[in-house]
């Protein structure tokens, strides 16, 4: 067994030394829930096929409003490319953990390596190794893992710099299909992403996953169940299964990431998230039925993570806490 203690104390914990699920990566209660992970019937989750917008369209009005997630094809991003990335993901994390341990996330930051961040709400940790960072800092970011660069460097910088443009495009198409299952006409989705230049002030963000196969996957968790932030999530996952989705709550659709007994599994998600901080996030004014109120208020990001929070810790819905009320002015997080 390795001796060492798990990542988010900053130390390396060997997952590929583990003979059995030790204490601090036990999770009780794992098969509480009943949970979708494929298959077909009523409870499969939904496709988009984005070579037929027309029908996408109504497929992922559906798919938001039932699921909150769904499974997208002709999203038109090289397979060749796909491959790449998940091969440059897994060289990534089978670098030496003294490597790995040199970009290690500080206290407060986004980027680096470790635990998933949402780790420090549990004293359990996770059977997971995670690295973030953003498209627009990538070179600067990466070479903390490598400061000589060299050409793993500048392959997996090339890589993950040719994904990110392809998933903008998707996100791009995405936001179309999203506005325009709202109702929005041609003209007003145009209108709309001209007034508030949707694709300049989104921020991206990278998350690679790494879930190494497990002594005993009944004890261990990849991920625990969550809900992500910000607008779009676009996953890349190896063929291992592994993402499981609740069904249980319209407002909350959570999902997490199981552990494999014979197979490691990589996933990366790219999130989509609003622009600087001191913009306001709310409803779309010409989503909104004439005589009807918004059903949220505005609010700005730190605002809103600040509920997220909360909620998180409570089990509680952050939209449900900022859903809109007579007095729009109150504040969501006292000071």
């Amino acid at each position: 067994m390795p001796t060492a203690s798990h990542l988010k104390n900053h130390h390396y914990f060997d997952f590929r030394a583990a003979r059995r699920v030790p204490e601090s990566h036990a999770w009780p209660g794992l098969h509480d829930h009943p949970v979708v992970d494929g298959g077909a019937g009523p409870d499969a989750v939904p496709v988009v096929d984005m070579r037929d917008p027309a029908a996408a369209v109504g497929r992922v009005g559906r798919a938001a409003e039932q699921w909150g997630a769904f499974l997208v094809t002709g999203h038109g991003v090289p397979l060749d490319l796909l491959a790449r990335v998940e091969d440059r993901v897994a060289r990534m994390f089978a670098l030496p953990a003294a490597d790995k341990m040199r970009a290690v996330r500080g206290p407060g930051d986004a980027c680096g390596y470790g635990s998933p961040p949402i780790s420090s709400f549990f004293s359990k940790s996770m059977w997971s190794e995670g690295y973030t960072f953003s498209p627009a800092n990538l070179r600067a970011d990466l070479r903390k893992l490598w400061p000589k660069a060299g050409d793993d460097y500048t392959s997996f910088c090339d890589v993950m710099e040719e994904f990110h443009k392809e998933m903008r495009g998707v996100a791009d198409k995405l936001l179309e299909l999203f506005l325009k299952a709202l109702g929005l006409t041609d003209d007003q989705v145009s209108a709309v992403e001209a007034e508030r230049r949707l694709g300049e002030t989104m921020t991206a963000t990278m998350h690679l996953n790494w879930y190494p196969r497990c002594p005993d996957p009944q004890r261990a968790l990849g991920l625990i169940a969550h809900t992500d932030s910000g607008f779009f999530t676009l996953v890349l996952q190896s063929l291992v299964p592994g993402l499981q989705l609740f069904r249980r709550d319209p407002d909350r659709v959570y999902h997490r990431a199981v552990v494999n007994r014979d197979l490691d599994r990589i996933s990366l998600g790219y999130f989509l998230g609003p622009p600087p901080p001191h913009a306001k996030v709310a409803p779309l004014r010409e989503a909104v039925p004439p005589g009807r109120r918004p059903a949220y208020r505005a609010v700005t990001w730190p605002e809103y993570m600040g509920v997220r929070k909360k909620a998180f810790t409570t089990g509680a819905s952050a939209l449900k806490m900022v859903a809109a009320d007579d007095d729009a002015d109150r504040p969501l997080v006292s000071s």
